[in-house]
């Protein structure tokens, strides 16, 4: 209920937050921009934007749930490994065993206190991230164009929307080209709803009929359009029905019916039944969140059968005695098989992981990707922004009639006065173009200022500056002596193009009389590859159309070109000249460039010219003006990156809508495609760099047929990603989509792994993908393969150390009910609270240390893990039971000794619940037993820093050769991860009280204080790493030996080009063939 006074209850439809003259569709938008504070050209200022962010509140429409620690408490308590110790608990006070019943009543609060903060510090960390992949919105702040969370948009911001974004507040339009929206979550409309800026409506105007306004939470679906921002927050549209929105899904199975409405009674009990086992499988964790949680969920399951079953096993080998030490020796032999820390040590991993990702640029919107990351095969990735800076400069143009423009020494891509232009009257394919143009030989022609060559030109250079300057929304220009740019990279790097001979937009369609006014605009489509304006020539009323796009595209609704400066020079394209323009384009492409065509034409008086205009009756018989050439510069990380995947067994593929010939040169120059591209078969080259036509021709058995997957895919559409996602599945592979555009979200979702640019990817894009690259780069893909992959390895070897603990004393205690004392019942070699101190405090922060481990030094010089097998690989379940064999061996030995080897091998009477004399061997053998199996659990941990790597090497080679630098290089290794360093010293400080405090030592952990016995506990120690060390280096040896009979020498140490291209390479190599997926490429079968 809003408080009287709350403006929200005085808040008419349509108004702002804060009451304007009348509502904003009713006012121009001139009188809205006066009324509210706003600038339509530079925005608002940062510092006024901050100021409004304080005083009128966020822009969001209430308070998210946030994290709630009530129900964390409750998480705590309500979980199936909680409920065993408590179940456990019963049962020890059931039997009078207050003391163990109190120990494990005291685990179980700090289990739950400790759990608490833990989980809540994760949930802080998650809550944090999900704020970072909100959506986004771009504002012109100070007449620069910024993305800024959607959050902090204010009232009077300028707004810039394209097709596939989400309105972040309500705006009143200001400009709109070709601009429709999707109003059906507000109004119901299913069909979208076109906006016009110019027309104004009565203040009574209902939601659905206010064309001039558009609002916060619709999306864009087509075209592009301006906005101040008028209203945000609860104020909006939308914040009205903001209590529909948050209405959240009943989890209660509803009850099927028949055509009647009518159910029987059978259909109620199977409602109830099935709402009764989802309650049930989230209770148990088996049924909600990630695989990995589910899996481990269920192991929990498992492990909690094996614990009933070995409790069963020990009440009968005593005969089913029901006396109190039977029972305690049931209940000590199920706590050992519980696995208590699992669950929560795998989510405070994985929220630490997320976050690690975040300052590596990466956001993770859905935890299972985490897990996915790790098992990667291919990535396929854009070129422009990602592989490269997304920063263009045009470096070449080609003029027909006239000749070829060369613009050097650009060393500032948005600034026009820097350079020079080199003309040749000249074609490309007639002149040395080497070395991207930087080339001062005489035939590429003499430098010329930009002026003269207008002077030179009577009306072709003219004509195709035209093109290049209107043909273009982006805005370029000076403030305060320096250059700013606003818009996309390649409409940028034209308008700097015709900006250096004076043909800048805004000098044509600014001011109170422009020369040219913009009457409609056909945007850029994947599938076209097109971009046209209509343009009015206002001082002869003539209308043109200006186009530019891909070649191909372009030359095909051409059907006249220039053979000359002087007018009547045109005539009738042939296929001879087509030809010669794909050479031209082609001798441009060579060198990287993205190269683009121009053309133009006329229009006939009377056609019609406006948006609904249909674009194929502008797009058609236009003159062709010329080509220019475009280059984006590879990141200089991009190739250290490709490297470092196909030194990871990943393939990298390039999917991108320029030209073979660029994407060839690019992916050349990135490491994509082999350098030695001419010791590659014809048939296999073919297939490496295919076009999305020839590649959508194939069938799909006839793609399977391929030697190889394309690794550079030219002119690609949404569809042939899709198409090749499926390529990549039906051989196997796992892979990596990027997208940014609307159309590459079935792409995005049909991937493993989707991967959104959060600079330039729209919204639609973000909300079908698993993560976001907040910085759009290539190599951020590796970072966040590399985390994937060291989260996998870390949660694989703490739950290797519990599960090798679990055996350890499950086999101690199960083996010890040979050791029967006098009245024939088993006396156990470890004590209930020595189990439930050992799982719960000696193991529980090592096992967190492991989640915190830094990647191991070769975790990007090995091939992708499977995710069929996931942690619970043969190796890794071949480890579980040697160490926990081990273990159990060592233990079993020191009690043995103690007990037969050092004293008669008397186990006294009643010696499970109580002191005395007789029992005093008993309980010196079982401290013996408990200091060596916490000292085992806390060096296990060490050992599994690296699962086949000696504990006792270094991971670089100190600076001197003498063992003195040897031992610090080592100390400093161990000690790097601190958290894990810390609490192992923890634990071997926490052992000394439990032995030898009174009363704590006898009374709670049934034994007693130990002497001479340490000599037994240290050579087991020595023997512990002995064993341990042994069982690595046996290890290393196998993997070696197997490495060299499959692939002739360890993977990781092949060439790369050898590892990736070696099947396809021929000639003077030397390259072995293999019958298996090698790195980057599938092996011929």
């Amino acid at each position: 209920m809003a408080k009287s006074g709350d403006p929200l209850v005085t808040h008419i439809s349509g108004q702002s937050n804060r009451p304007l003259s009348r509502p904003a569709h009713a006012l121009t938008h001139q009188q809205l921009a006066e009324e509210i504070g706003a600038d339509t050209l530079t925005g608002l200022y940062k510092e006024e934007a901050k100021r409004r962010l304080d005083d009128y509140g966020r822009n969001e429409l209430g308070e998210a749930e946030g994290v709630q620690p009530f129900k964390i408490v409750i998480a705590q308590i309500a979980n199936a490994m909680t409920m065993v110790l408590i179940l456990a608990m019963a049962v020890s006070f059931g039997i009078g065993s207050w003391i163990e019943g109190g120990v494990v009543a005291a685990v179980i609060l700090l289990n739950v206190v400790v759990g608490f903060f833990q989980e809540y510090s994760a949930e802080m960390t998650m809550d944090s991230l999900r704020s970072l992949s909100s959506p986004t919105a771009s504002v012109v702040r100070g007449g620069e164009a910024i993305v800024v969370p959607s959050g902090e948009i204010v009232p009077g911001d300028l707004v810039e929307v394209k097709m596939g974004d989400t309105i972040p507040a309500d705006l009143r339009l200001i400009e709109a080209k070709n601009f429709e929206t999707d109003e059906a979550l507000l109004t119901g409309e299913s069909l979208p709803v076109r906006k016009s800026e110019n027309s104004t409506f009565d203040d009574t105007t209902g939601p659905g009929d206010r064309l001039n306004v558009v609002y916060s939470s619709s999306n864009v679906t087509k075209g592009r359009a301006k906005g101040i921002v008028f209203a945000t927050g609860a104020f909006t549209e939308i914040g009205a029905i903001a209590s529909a929105l948050n209405k959240k899904d009943s989890r209660v199975r509803p009850v099927k019916r028949g055509p009647n409405g009518h159910a029987g009674p059978h259909r109620y009990l199977e409602a109830y039944t099935l709402t009764l086992g989802d309650v049930a499988g989230r209770f148990l964790g088996v049924s909600v969140g990630t695989p990995l949680q589910r899996k481990l969920s269920k192991l929990a399951m498992l492990l909690f059968g094996i614990a009933v079953v070995f409790a069963l096993v020990v009440l009968g080998t005593n005969r089913f005695h029901t006396s109190q030490e039977v029972i305690i020796y049931a209940v000590a032999t199920g706590l050992s098989m519980i696995p208590a820390s699992l669950v929560v040590v795998l989510t405070i991993t994985m929220a630490a992981g997320t976050k690690r990702m975040v300052e590596r640029n990466v956001i993770v919107r859905n935890l299972k990707s985490l897990e996915a990351l790790g098992a990667v095969t291919d990535i396929c990735s854009d070129k422009t922004g990602t592989l490269t800076q997304g920063k263009m400069v045009a470096r070449g143009a080609w003029v027909p009639g006239i000749g070829t423009y060369i613009v050097e020494h650009a060393g500032e891509p948005v600034n026009p006065t820097v350079g020079d232009i080199r003309f040749s009257p000249q074609m490309p394919n007639t002149i040395s173009l080497a070395s991207k143009s930087e080339n001062t030989n005489s035939d590429t022609g003499t430098i010329v200022q930009p002026a003269q060559l207008l002077v030179d030109s009577k009306s072709r250079l003219q004509e195709f500056l035209a093109v290049a300057s209107l043909a273009n929304l982006a805005t370029v220009y000076e403030k305060d002596s320096a250059w700013h740019a606003r818009g996309d990279p390649t409409e940028i790097a034209l308008q700097v193009f015709a900006s250096r001979f004076g043909w800048n937009r805004l000098s044509f369609i600014g001011g109170e009389s422009p020369k040219w006014s913009e009457v409609a605009e056909f945007p850029f489509d994947s599938d076209v590859k097109r971009m046209s304006v209509i343009m009015r020539h206002n001082e002869i009323g003539d209308h043109f159309t200006f186009t530019k796009g891909a070649v191909e595209r372009v030359i095909g609704v051409c059907t006249r070109y220039c053979t000359g400066d002087a007018p009547g020079d045109e005539i009738d394209i042939t296929e001879e000249f087509r030809d010669q323009i794909l050479r031209n384009m082609e001798v441009f492409a060579g060198l990287g460039l993205r190269v683009l065509a121009l053309a133009s034409r006329k229009l006939d008086a009377g056609a019609k010219t406006s948006d609904d205009t249909n674009r194929d009756e502008i797009e058609r018989g236009l003159i062709f003006r010329g080509l220019i050439g475009l280059y984006d510069p590879p990141r200089p990380e991009s190739a250290a990156a490709v490297r470092e995947c196909h030194q990871a067994g990943i393939s990298v593929h390039m999917l991108t809508g320029d030209h073979p010939e660029t994407a060839k040169a690019i992916a050349i120059e990135v490491g994509i495609l082999p350098k030695r591209m001419e010791r590659v078969s014809a048939d296999v080259a073919r297939a490496m760099v295919m076009t999305a036509g020839e590649f959508d021709a194939l069938r799909d058995d006839e793609i399977d047929q391929l030697p190889v997957l394309p690794l550079v895919i030219a002119r690609c559409a949404p569809s042939t990603k899709v198409r090749m996602i499926e390529a990549l599945h039906r051989r196997g592979r796992f892979c990596a989509m990027t997208g940014d555009g609307v159309n590459d979200s079935p792409s995005l979702r049909r991937a493993d792994v989707g991967i959104a640019m959060g600079m330039s990817g729209s919204d639609v894009a973000k909300d079908a993908s698993d993560i976001v690259l907040t910085d759009d780069n290539f190599a951020s893909i590796v970072a966040a393969i590399e985390e994937g992959r060291r989260i996998f390895d870390n949660v694989q070897k703490f739950v290797l150390h519990v599960l090798a603990e679990n055996i350890a004393q499950a086999g101690t205690l199960l083996i010890g009910l040979a050791f029967k004392d006098h009245e024939k019942l088993s006396v156990f070699p470890l004590a209930p609270v020595e189990i439930i101190w050992i799982i719960m405090i000696t193991s529980g922060l090592p096992d967190m240390g492991l989640g915190f481990e830094r990647a191991v030094p070769d975790i990007m010089r090995r091939p992708p893990q499977s995710l069929k097998t996931g942690i619970f690989t043969p190796e890794f379940l071949i480890d579980m039971v040697v160490y926990g064999v081990w273990i159990a061996v060592l233990c079993l030995a020191s009690f043995v000794l103690r007990v037969y080897g050092f004293d008669d091998g008397s186990l006294g009477i009643n010696c499970n619940d109580a002191y005395s004399k007789e029992c005093d061997t008993v309980f010196r053998a079982r401290a013996t037993t408990f200091a060596c199996l916490t000292w085992f659990a806390l060096f296990l941990a060490w050992e599994l820093v690296d699962l086949r790597r000696s504990f006792f090497s270094v991971r670089e080679q100190p600076a001197g050769s003498s063992a003195i630098n040897y031992l610090k290089q080592w100390m400093a290794d161990v000690f790097r991860n601190k958290f894990l360093f810390w609490s192992i010293v923890g634990g071997f400080v926490t052992l000394f009280p439990t032995i030898y405090i009174p009363v704590i030592n006898r009374a709670v952990f049934k034994h007693t204080a130990i002497t001479w016995e340490w000599g037994i506990v240290f050579i087991a120690a020595g023997l512990f790493f002995v064993g341990i060390e042994t069982w690595k280096g046996a290890k290393r040896v196998y993997f070696r030996r197997v490495a060299r009979t499959t692939t002739g020498r360890q993977w990781k140490d092949m060439d790369i080009e050898e590892r990736v291209f070696g099947d396809y390479l021929s000639g003077g190599s030397g390259f072995e063939s293999s019958s298996s997926t090698v790195g980057h490429v599938q092996v011929r079968d």
